[in-house]
């Protein structure tokens, strides 16, 4: 159970005042074994990339062989200051990034340590701008989406869940969280059955997939209309991208404040802890790899959709 590390890195980012220096000094005290954080600055304002690094017994870094997961928190901003006061909406997902990582590295210090490396990577900006969509407002982001990958998707990560704040659409119908298909080099994939599994023993529920368009799987900045920033990360990677929604019934706006609800958070961490423990031993799989071996033999190469197209 994480509400603990929920709780307590909220009140962190709950504040005019969040930065990543501060996030970073607990991880560091928690278990973490390196944390980095980099300010970046864009024609909005700017934010602290930080990264997260959990060490596995097995894991690259050490030398190794058992495979990375990534655990990217995507959002435009933690907070819409001056022109709403406190933690928005869209916030929860670095929230949730960060309390898995929190949990992680109290693991590893205690003794729990899990096979394969984690590196969690979000961004921390308390004053981000807001901008138009329908059917409600979303968050902008004081970088562009290219500078975001650059910061957040590393190559270290041989899968990434991307776990964003997916409350401002009128396609997910409910509270708590849903998955997407795999998302692996243009192509959306088949919903990894591992990954159900997971989902349906930490929430002890059926599982919830939300439905992805071939528009989501492209970059921002084509003029195409995209569920949000959620899939994103597969844009800048090769590696298979699985998001990770917090949802709503009705849609709520991402700058929306009032709006997070602790439990939901906390499930969506869970999640990520727990596909991170069979993610490097080979008890999870995001993909079958024949499969889309046999993919890439048929149809070849999709990564055109990774790019802005013609």
């Amino acid at each position: 159970m994480l509400l603990t590390q929920v709780l307590e890195i909220f009140e962190l980012l709950d504040t005019p005042s969040a930065n990543g220096e501060t996030i970073k000094k607990l991880m560091l005290e928690r278990g973490a074994d390196e944390v980095t954080v980099e300010t970046a600055t864009g024609d909005k304002g700017s934010t602290d990339s930080i990264k997260i690094l959990i060490k596995g017994s097995n894991g690259k870094s050490s030398g190794g062989n058992a495979p990375t997961l990534g655990i990217i928190g995507r959002l435009g901003g933690l907070g819409a200051r001056p022109e709403v006061t406190g933690f928005v909406s869209d916030g929860d997902g670095a929230l949730a990034a960060l309390s898995a990582g929190l949990k992680l590295a109290q693991m590893h210090k205690n003794g729990d340590v899990l096979a394969g490396d984690v590196l969690i990577a979000t961004h921390i900006c308390p004053d981000a701008p807001t901008q138009d969509h329908f059917p409600v407002p979303f968050m902008d982001s004081p970088i562009d989406m290219a500078l975001c990958n650059r910061m957040e998707v590393d190559e270290r990560m041989d899968a990434i869940l991307s776990i964003d704040t997916t409350k401002g659409n009128r396609v997910i119908n409910l509270n708590g969280i849903a998955i997407s298909n795999t998302i692996k080099e243009g192509y959306i994939l088949e919903v990894s059955n591992d990954l159900m599994d997971v989902m349906t023993r930490v929430t002890g529920k059926l599982p919830a997939i939300f439905p992805c368009a071939q528009q989501d799987i492209t970059p921002y900045g084509n003029d195409l209309h995209h569920l949000n920033s959620i899939l994103q990360p597969a844009t800048a990677t090769n590696a298979p991208v699985v998001g990770v929604a917090i949802t709503t019934e009705q849609p709520v706006a991402g700058c929306a404040t009032g709006a997070s609800h602790p439990l939901d958070v906390e499930v969506a961490a869970r999640f990520a802890v727990e596909v991170a423990k069979g993610y490097g031993t080979g008890a999870v799989s995001f993909f079958d790899e024949k499969e889309y071996a046999h993919l890439l033999e048929l149809y070849g190469a999709m990564n055109r959709f990774q790019t802005f197209g013609e």
